[in-house]
């Protein structure tokens, strides 16, 4: 086993915590949704029985309606994170779980596909079918609530009323929406970030930005987090790239395992028909030659080329043609000096390599795209995603996020945000493995 073998497996074994795993101590010292998916991809190299549990911890905290939360906050007395559980109160929604605490928002429905990573890792194994047959309902359900609460044109895409529903926080996506609230700071609760005393603020969000997370988050509340009133209200409505292309293929995968376990696929194949079609007859940008993000609000596209449009590819949503055109739009940024893949245009001004989602490379979407592109058969492309990660790694550390510029490599000694960081250790045994 090899250093980085070695080291992934005591991350996660340290970030551990008798029931599920903290993405990294103190900056997240709770359970996150999309977080726990990817967690559970290296748990099972080494300790199968984590990655059940990783899963079924996570459930603890679904809601009635199905809405799997961002965040479960298994421990009340953990102070050291700004929003809390107290700050959601998503207990104003009736059918959220009294215990756990969670958030009132979700993130991106990554289950599927890693249930069904987990059976093709380990066939045969009599616990893990079991385990299988008894969360896919709950994965359904899930989907079942982004389709019923969260597309009210039904069309086959769900919107996002939080940048944090997204997993990309603070991603130039988001400005020219969060740019025209109009916020009257003595009408936001007042609150004190703790992220910034943690990590480097040079890396992380804006005040600005943070006055607009907490005036959404409000509006939630206001609403009971229910579909309604944010629809009517909310400035920020966005059918966003990532999240429904994740859904495909969770989709995807959910079917082949309901029909290898004989269960009923039929509604999850009437999901997937409507939701393939309309992604590509309304997210392909044809004027920047890739899938964009749709402001539901203001019915207008968000014209920015990123780094969620690239995991059509693992869900299998492009065609051949526009495949090749994604593909060559990577290889372009790696023979002009740049680690793959970099979160955000690097030609736009709104591009900046350090700043969590607005240039940065990420592990998870490494992972994601790495698997696309040998879905279409571009396996040298692949091949540098897989190693670009893991030469950042090997050089910078086991961090949340990575810089994006091989320029700036020599005078770094470490990655950005969080260190000893949950998925980077899981993508990178995955990785190694593969």
């Amino acid at each position: 086993m090899n250093y980085l073998s070695k080291t992934a497996i005591k991350i996660l074994n340290d970030n551990w915590k008798d029931g599920f795993t903290i993405p990294t101590a103190n900056l997240y010292p709770f359970q996150w949704n999309w977080d726990s998916g990817f967690t559970c991809l290296g748990q099972s190299y080494f300790n199968l029985d984590y990655a059940i549990r990783e899963l079924n911890s996570l459930f603890t905290g679904q809601w009635q309606n199905g809405m799997l939360p961002h965040i479960i906050f298994h421990s009340e007395n953990e102070k050291t994170y700004f929003p809390n559980y107290d700050f959601w109160n998503s207990n104003v929604n009736s059918g959220a779980p009294v215990k756990p605490k969670t958030s009132g928002i979700t993130q991106p429905p990554v289950h599927g596909f890693i249930l069904e990573e987990l059976l093709e890792k380990n066939p045969g194994n009599a616990r893990l079918k079991d385990f299988a047959q008894n969360i896919f309902p709950k994965i359904v359900a899930a989907h079942r609530f982004l389709y019923s609460y969260r597309d009210p044109n039904r069309e086959g895409l769900f919107f996002i009323f939080h940048p944090w529903e997204s997993g990309r926080d603070n991603s130039p996506l988001w400005d020219n929406i969060l740019d025209k609230i109009k916020l009257d700071k003595t009408q936001l609760p007042e609150y004190v970030r703790r992220d910034t005393s943690i990590a480097d603020s040079s890396e992380r969000p804006t005040s600005i930005q943070y006055d607009c997370y907490v005036y959404l988050l409000e509006l939630g509340k206001k609403f009971q987090y229910d579909q309604p009133g944010i629809v009517a209200e909310s400035p920020f409505l966005v059918q966003d790239t990532l999240m429904n292309a994740i859904l495909i293929k969770s989709n995807e995968s959910l079917i082949r395992i309901g029909k290898q376990f004989g269960m009923d696929t039929g509604e999850i194949e009437e999901w997937q028909q409507q939701s393939v079609s309309s992604f590509k007859s309304k997210l392909w940008n044809s004027k920047l030659q890739t899938y964009t993000c749709y402001d539901l609000r203001n019915e207008t596209t968000i014209d920015y080329r990123e780094v969620g449009a690239l995991v059509s590819l693992y869900a299998g949503i492009p065609d051949a043609e526009k495949a090749g055109i994604l593909n060559k739009q990577l290889t372009d940024l790696h023979d002009r000096g740049f680690y793959l893949c970099p979160s955000f245009d690097v030609d736009s001004p709104l591009f900046d390599s350090k700043r969590y989602w607005r240039g940065p490379v990420w592990p998870q979407m490494n992972w994601l795209i790495y698997k696309g592109l040998l879905r279409y058969d571009y396996d040298d492309t692949a091949t540098i995603v897989r190693s670009d990660i893991l030469e950042l790694v090997n050089k910078l550390g086991f961090y949340e996020y990575f810089e994006s510029q091989k320029e700036l490599l020599p005078e770094l000694t470490k990655g950005y945000g969080g260190g000893n960081f949950s998925w980077t250790s899981a993508v990178v045994l995955d990785l190694i493995h593969t």
